[in-house]
């Protein structure tokens, strides 16, 4: 592999470091790949130059805007992912590592672009939750929302997945139109700045979005503000310094950590021996001590098992651990590589040597190399505790690398305090076949983890896996995980927003979301809303419809077409000593049949489908006799495409009294 010499690239322009480079080595070869530096950069004036310029960008861009910008991203880096791959075997990654890593990565931005377009509306501010009344005659309201973030988001990433531990931050960071600096691990950084180099290339991103720091970050914390945010993932103690840098403080900068984990799975009590769920914990716990080398966050480092079965788990470990092949990478038949860096195989080593002082290894040698030559090559190392209570180091110390300590508990509520000895983990799987176990576990471990997968042998066969972070859960965990959250969906995309309560009139309030609220304008028109498009609907149009007779008639015949027969419809004295009603009521579905009846326009026009409903109330019950009339407004609309977008109609049925008797949120699909 040729050396390279990393580029920063620091207000659009690449930059290379003007001296104090460093040398980046081969994880397999020891050879040296590239330097890498970020001596002469202007930290602050990267920072003004995200604020002033890639802010105001990405803040003019709608949700929408931003999630196509993402999947263009996302082609792109897969349009050029075998370059990705070529760099990818020199951190000692097989092919099927760089799969996690690389389009892994660039499936994250898949996965934020596409929620960004299903969820997100079409608009630059984010509406939180519903309306809160604030006065008696209702001219009064509360409303909070979420709005971009002034600022710059610092990521500051570990070496362990160059690709997709950038882009998973990337993804809601953009998405949410806060424009992002990064900082990759140097002994992986190669790949990273690749990465960029690929999305730079593409020209998506409008100015100032992307800055990348290729070595240290200098000052750059100094110049920090209210609106800025760091998201690092790394030790527990680079994270607590950052946290403790006297401007993070001073400024109240959000911090988002994601740090050490020792991360446990567990055995049931009921996943004896030749049952599948041993199979699938065994099977499990190899996998994640030699994917990637066991360099991942979410990796097992303590399993945990029945003690009547320890001696089987070590067993069947050690032979699965027996056919395990480390190499080179590019090798046919590897599945195992190296650790990123001679560096990191000497703390593996280092953390082994202190593990070993109360648990035996029981396979493996971490002092002899697989593979000769100068690669960070290591064996996996399988440790035993008898005595995990008395085994303070098998808890508090995390080797980041191919390392698991097997250990027995006694009962389950051993195996959950067991567990939540860690102080706090990103990941805990747990292979159970009993939903009594499982429920029991949960409940009293929840608190201690992130994320946890409950595996038994229905789920296994489409299971992620223990250690795969998903865009659409939270990935992050309390205590020593360093309390932080990521990714999570829409959850994540809030971490770089701001939620403020807007207080005012219904009407003022519903200009400023655009989206209409109880109590504002309702205008008319005598064109009805079914005959205009997207563009041509404005918020708060409201149709009042005539008036229709429910008659019992009407009920019974319902009753008869649908087969729905319950008491309160069909039983006059049942529906009598209902505590609710006065006598029979009309279905539920028959309001909203003849609600529909009244307000739908039947010929062919802009609105194409009835996509659903949602938050459908049955507010007072409707009798025989009663009429009913319907008022729809247009709550919201958002464009999808060219072709389509979503109009969401707030629906209120009234009885002869002008009671609210029902009310929901319509949604059909619409012509721009």
């Amino acid at each position: 592999m040729k050396t390279i010499s990393l580029l920063n690239f620091a207000r659009d322009e690449w930059f290379g470091a003007s001296g104090g480079l460093a040398e980046v080595h081969s994880a397999v070869t020891g050879e040296l790949v590239a330097t890498t530096g970020s001596d002469g950069l202007d930290f602050k004036a990267m920072l003004d130059h995200a604020r002033t310029v890639g802010g105001p960008a990405l803040r003019a861009m709608t949700f929408h805007e931003r999630a196509w910008m993402l999947k263009d991203l996302a082609n792109a880096i897969m349009a050029r992912k075998e370059e990705l791959y070529e760099l990818n075997y020199a951190t000692g990654a097989t092919r099927n590592d760089g799969w996690i890593d690389i389009e892994g990565g660039a499936g994250t931005l898949f996965s934020f672009s596409s929620k960004g377009r299903r969820e997100l509306p079409n608009q630059r501010l984010l509406i939180d939750g519903q309306m809160e009344p604030l006065s008696k005659g209702g001219t009064f309201v509360g409303q909070h929302v979420w709005t971009s973030l002034q600022g710059v988001a610092v990521h500051i990433n570990a070496f362990n997945f160059p690709v997709w531990g950038m882009l998973e931050k990337l993804g809601p960071t953009l998405l949410a139109g806060v424009p992002a600096i990064v900082k990759p691990a140097s002994s992986t950084g190669y790949l990273a700045e690749h990465c960029v180099r690929i999305m730079i290339e593409a020209n998506i991103l409008p100015a100032g979005a992307l800055q990348l720091i290729m070595g240290s970050t200098g000052d750059l914390l100094d110049h920090l503000t209210l609106q800025d945010v760091v998201s690092f993932t790394g030790s527990a103690q680079t994270a607590m310094k950052l946290q403790s840098h006297p401007v993070m403080t001073r400024e109240s900068v959000r911090f988002i950590a994601e740090r050490d984990s020792l991360n446990a799975s567990i055995l049931g009590p009921d996943a004896a021996p030749g049952t599948p769920e041993f199979d699938l914990f065994i099977k499990e716990v190899v996998r994640e001590m030699t994917v990637k080398a066991g360099q991942k966050c979410t990796a097992i480092r303590r399993a945990m098992a029945p003690a009547e079965h320890m001696d089987a788990v070590e067993q069947a470990m050690k032979e699965r651990l027996s056919k395990v092949r480390i190499g080179d990478p590019r090798e046919e038949g590897v599945n195992m590589g190296a650790l990123a860096s001679q560096a990191q195989l000497k703390a593996v080593r280092d953390s082994v040597a202190e593990l070993s002082k109360s648990a035996r290894i029981v396979s493996g040698d971490p002092n002899i190399s697989p593979v000769a030559g100068n690669g960070a090559f290591m064996s996996p190392i399988l440790l035993r505790s008898d005595d995990p209570w008395g085994s303070p180091e098998i808890h508090d110390v995390e080797a980041f690398g191919p390392v698991s300590t097997i250990m027995p508990y006694r009962d389950l509520a051993d195996a959950v305090a067991l567990a939540n000895r860690g102080m706090g983990s990103l990941a805990l799987s747990l292979f159970t076949f009993d939903p009594k176990v499982a429920e029991e576990f949960v409940l009293g471990a929840g608190a201690y983890h992130g994320r946890m997968m409950i595996v038994d042998r229905t789920s296994a066969k489409e299971s992620t896996g223990h250690g795969s972070p998903l865009p659409v859960l939270v990935h992050g965990g309390p205590g020593r995980a360093g309390g932080g959250e990521e990714m999570g969906g829409i959850r994540g995309v809030t971490h770089y927003m701001q939620r403020t309560a807007l207080q005012g009139s219904p009407a003022l309030l519903s200009s400023i979301v655009k989206q209409w609220l109880p109590g504002a304008a309702k205008p008319e028109s005598e064109i009805h809303p079914f005959r205009k498009r997207i563009s041509e609907l404005e918020v708060g149009y409201t149709l009042r419809t005539a008036s229709r007779v429910v008659t019992l008639e009407d009920i019974e015949h319902f009753a008869h077409f649908t087969g729905d027969n319950f008491y309160a419809h069909m039983d006059e004295e049942a529906a009598k000593a209902n505590p609710i009603f006065d006598g029979r009521v009309a279905h539920g579905y028959l309001i909203l049949s003849f609600a529909a009846g009244l307000f739908v326009d039947p010929a062919p026009g802009p609105v194409i489908a009835n996509t659903g409903l949602e938050n459908l109330r049955f507010q007072t019950p409707l009798y025989p006799g009663d009429s009913m009339r319907v008022e729809l407004t247009v709550k919201s609309k958002s464009v999808r495409d060219e072709e389509k977008g979503e109009v969401r109609w707030a629906v209120y049925v009234f009885n002869q009294k002008d009671e609210v008797v029902a009310t929901y949120d319509l949604l059909t699909m619409n012509r721009p």
